[in-house]
């Protein structure tokens, strides 16, 4: 199976140097990063060997990740793994997530930062409320199907999931943080084997800032895919 890993950056300064450089040097997948839209030169200076894309102005992070998905598709990957590119998630966990994958027991593995052996370490209170109960319980209702970590970007899937007509990722309401809860939602309810292993979100010292997601605005681009796709409002 060709792999393709991709990861996402907007001014994310040394997080994404260190993002990047914790990937091993002989990696078993290609690595790509989406610059969507950065002005402080963290990508000026990036490895030869990453892959990067570019776009002129901000776009939103789904709208970086459906660039991702047609590069992927465009150029023959089988599976897509996604992580965040502000240093939260420990690229030396993607064997872990393609794991199933490989062994043809998933087609779509879900990181969960929740199920044993995971770790969540510094992460303020109110997030794990959000991101422990208030949205896996709403996703799973919806869903039909428990799952522990429904806002985790981390997941690695098969690309064949991005050719399903029925999985319309390409709509324009889907260009902020929409992308990856209907993603997940639209796999599970449309029968593809689905998984979640554990992983690590490292959350770095609070001046560093955990989140460029704004309170409220933000908070319901994430929660109303489950609301949309649960009463049939969107497909």
């Amino acid at each position: 199976m060709r792999i393709l890993a991709a990861t996402f950056a907007f001014n994310e300064g040394e997080k994404i140097r260190r993002t990047l450089a914790r990937h091993p040097p002989n990696r078993a997948y290609d690595l790509l990063v989406v610059d969507d839209g950065s002005t402080d030169g963290s990508l000026d200076r990036v490895d030869p060997t990453v892959f990067v894309l570019r776009n002129g102005a901000n776009q939103g992070i789904g709208a970086a990740m459906k660039q991702a998905f047609q590069y992927a598709l465009d150029r023959g990957y089988d599976v897509l793994a996604i992580h965040a590119g502000n240093d939260k998630d420990e690229p030396l966990e993607i064997p872990r997530l393609l794991e199933p994958i490989l062994a043809d027991r998933a087609d779509f593995v879900q990181g969960s930062r929740y199920l044993g052996g995971g770790n969540f370490g510094n992460m303020p209170g109110y997030r794990v409320l959000g991101t422990r109960f208030i949205h896996p319980i709403a996703f799973s209702l919806a869903a039909r199907k428990r799952v522990t970590d429904s806002t985790n970007g981390f997941r690695a899937f098969r690309t064949s999931i991005l050719r399903d007509p029925r999985i319309d990722w390409r709509q324009p309401w889907l260009d902020r943080y929409e992308l990856e809860p209907f993603l997940l939602f639209k796999a599970i309810t449309l029968g593809y084997r689905h998984c979640e292993v554990p992983v690590t979100k490292i959350y770095p010292d609070h001046q560093l800032g955990y989140t460029k997601m704004r309170p409220f605005v933000d908070w319901w681009s994430i929660v109303r895919p489950i609301v949309f796709l649960g009463f049939r409002i969107k497909k």
